[in-house]
């Protein structure tokens, strides 16, 4: 094939957590100029109709703990695509910055002088928005931790119990599989009756949540079949939708 005549370029856009229309207008204006669109697994399938006809679509994901393209893979055909077509668009779910390897794959295309630019996507924890859990909240937490559940070797971050010695809001990303650590690491620490959030497809109209306690973190998930993709949130900002107390407080009364 032929080098494209079109600049080559890369944009690294955040598909948001699901629900198609969650997605910037920004990022709807590139997808619709794209010449190549190198797509996630967590990145809806409907966002794939925006791009012209002739644009060419590739699925590049990773499903947690199954078959996945190699990110090296995606590096050389971010290069490939771009040189031969013009306008790649990689588009990840939720936001590339956030636990994704985005700006990976923005330096690697400017190391080969490729222009690469980053669009923000909505990210999933704000999604759990939509089962009355603010991240924050004035009279129980005025802070977030964001931690990986699993991290590149395989174990859960040590973050997360620095963050518990905060009243800051926790939420774990890729943290199913780590339930009954994530159980223990609290019930060691005294602070096992900490309110727990589980929220899978927190955009979606099939998205499922349970709330309880931290402890029981593993036979939540368990007894609720909830499953991957999730995200698990644990702080006092889980009880106060569903406590006229904590607002209250907050009135002064």
């Amino acid at each position: 094939m032929p080098p494209s005549t079109a600049s080559p370029e890369l944009y690294v856009v955040g598909a948001g957590p699901g629900d198609p229309e969650l997605l910037t207008m920004k990022a709807y204006k590139v997808l619709q100029k794209a010449d190549v669109v190198l797509y996630d697994n967590l990145a809806n399938k409907d966002l794939l109709t925006i791009p012209r006809e002739d644009c060419e679509k590739i699925y590049v994901g990773k499903k947690p703990y199954g078959a996945y393209t190699p990110q090296e893979a995606i590096h050389e055909m971010i290069l490939e695509k771009a040189l031969a077509k013009g306008c790649v668009v990689r588009l990840k779910g939720g936001d590339p910055f956030i636990f994704g390897r985005g700006f990976e794959e923005m330096l690697f295309a400017r190391s080969h002088n490729i222009p690469a630019y980053y669009i923000p996507g909505i990210s999933s924890m704000q999604a759990v928005g939509f089962e009355d859990i603010p991240l924050t909240h004035r009279v129980v937490s005025e802070g977030v931790w964001m931690i990986t559940g699993t991290k590149k070797d395989g174990t859960l971050s040590n973050d997360l119990r620095l963050a518990m010695q905060s009243n800051a809001t926790v939420v774990i990303y890729m943290g199913m599989k780590k339930a009954e650590e994530i159980a223990a690491t609290y019930q060691q620490a005294g602070r096992g009756d900490v309110p727990v959030a589980v929220v899978q497809h927190a955009s979606l109209p099939h998205r499922k949540s349970v709330v309880g306690q931290v402890k029981d973190l593993p036979s939540l998930i368990l007894d609720n079949h909830l499953t991957y993709p999730a995200l698990i949130v644990i702080g006092w900002v889980v009880a106060v939708g569903r406590s006229g107390e904590m607002l209250k407080q907050e009135d002064g009364e």
